[in-house]
């Protein structure tokens, strides 16, 4: 058995590029003379849990999974027509969806992402699932007037969602 509680022992994270991910449930620290290692509840192998791509994910799946959606902003809607020249909108998209065990590639994951979704499987209370946030950002040029009435055309950095990702 290790030292401290149980809650508390260290354990390994590895990544993998490949279709399948194992997941192993904690185990004791036994001897080098062949004292018996756990193997999971009741004795069972560790269960292994088949990743995959967007393309093999059902449609009921895909709407859960974290990824970019349609959003069209107005600039007529916010109020804006007034001193928003052009453009008249823009698609600024935006991110939604879970952040569920198996983080797969096109999830676009930091490593803290996928750390926290190992931690958050052994302890949800505790720890929530990564959020599912944007990755990359454009830019648009909007062409306005200043308080002055002069006509400007200004870059607006960091306006339109490109990618989507669990952070």
């Amino acid at each position: 058995m290790g030292l401290g509680p149980h809650n508390k022992q260290p354990f390994t994270v590895a990544f993998f590029k490949a279709s399948e991910t194992h997941l192993r449930n904690p185990r004791s620290t036994g001897n080098a003379r062949g004292q018996p290692q756990p193997r999971g509840k009741a004795g069972k192998q560790p269960d292994t849990l088949r990743t995959s791509n967007l393309a093999e994910l059902s449609s009921a799946e895909q709407q859960q999974a974290c990824m970019k959606r349609e959003l069209y902003v107005s600039f007529r809607d916010l109020g804006w027509q007034d001193w928003i020249i052009a453009p008249e909108g823009y698609a600024a998209y935006y991110c939604e969806g879970e952040c569920s065990f198996p983080l797969n590639s096109y999830m676009n994951a930091t490593n803290h992402a996928i750390v926290q979704t190992l931690v958050h499987l052994i302890n949800p209370e505790k720890v929530p699932k990564p959020c599912c946030a944007p990755t990359q950002l454009n830019a648009i040029s909007v062409l306005y007037f200043d308080d002055s009435s002069n006509v400007i055309l200004k870059k607006y950095r960091n306006m339109v969602v490109r990618a989507c990702g669990c952070h």
